[in-house]
């Protein structure tokens, strides 16, 4: 089922002007007219499930333009896992009690100046022997053009989805650092009916009110 969050644009992921700052989100620093900045890159695709009883482990690949060295970061790891900052594996043996879903999981890399970051993640825990009951999620929008004053948008960094089992409680949140992106899949959700809004968001950390809300059942 495709989820089609924006009617309009204007109306339902506009950004308003405030005054608020904040640092931009940015992979590579800026660079001088003659020096390059360094770059750093990290790909993968972690499996979405593990079962109790058995070993997980995921192995990130990342480069760094300048042979600087590399370190990993993890945020919202799930806790029957561990984590290497050196060489970037999630690992670990779920138990019964560990039966569930970590949402929100990034995975980065730096190498003091520059840093990337994998896609956001979700990872379920199933009992041993059965079979993952889980669904997706497509969620589109129509990027914004315009302030709420009518200003074109100059400085659209991104967007934000927020996402969660009601809709006064959405909880969890995937940050999406890509003001061309229009659309974004969410894996990994446990049955039931899950609610989803988007917002964005410019260069100085200005965020628009959330679209209207969207719904898909997992069954």
């Amino acid at each position: 089922m495709r989820l089609i969050i924006a009617a309009s644009a204007a109306v339902l992921v506009s950004l308003a002007l405030v005054g608020c700052g904040g640092a931009g989100v940015t992979t590579n620093p800026l660079s001088t007219a003659n020096e390059t900045a360094p770059t750093a890159t990290i790909s993968g695709t972690p499996a979405s499930t593990a079962k109790v009883g058995t070993y997980y482990s995921f192995t990130p690949t990342a480069s760094d333009s300048d042979g600087g060295k590399l370190t990993y970061s993890i945020s919202n790891a799930p806790a029957w896992a561990t984590f290497d900052t050196t060489t970037g594996v999630l690992s670990g043996t779920p138990k019964a009690s560990d039966t569930g879903t970590t949402f929100s999981i990034v995975i980065s890399v730096a190498d003091g100046v520059a840093h990337a970051s994998l896609p956001a993640f979700s990872l379920t825990v199933t009992a041993s022997g059965s079979t993952a009951t889980s669904g997706t999620a497509t969620l589109s929008w129509v990027a914004p053009t315009q302030n709420s004053d009518g200003s074109p948008i100059t400085d659209l960094a991104g967007y934000r989805i927020y996402y969660g089992t009601s809709s006064n409680a959405l909880n969890q949140t995937v940050q999406v650092a890509n003001a061309s992106a229009t659309s974004y899949v969410i894996s990994s959700l446990p049955v039931g009916t899950w609610y989803f809004a988007v917002s964005s968001y410019t260069t100085d950390g200005a965020e628009s009110a959330p679209s209207t809300v969207a719904t898909k059942t997992i069954s």
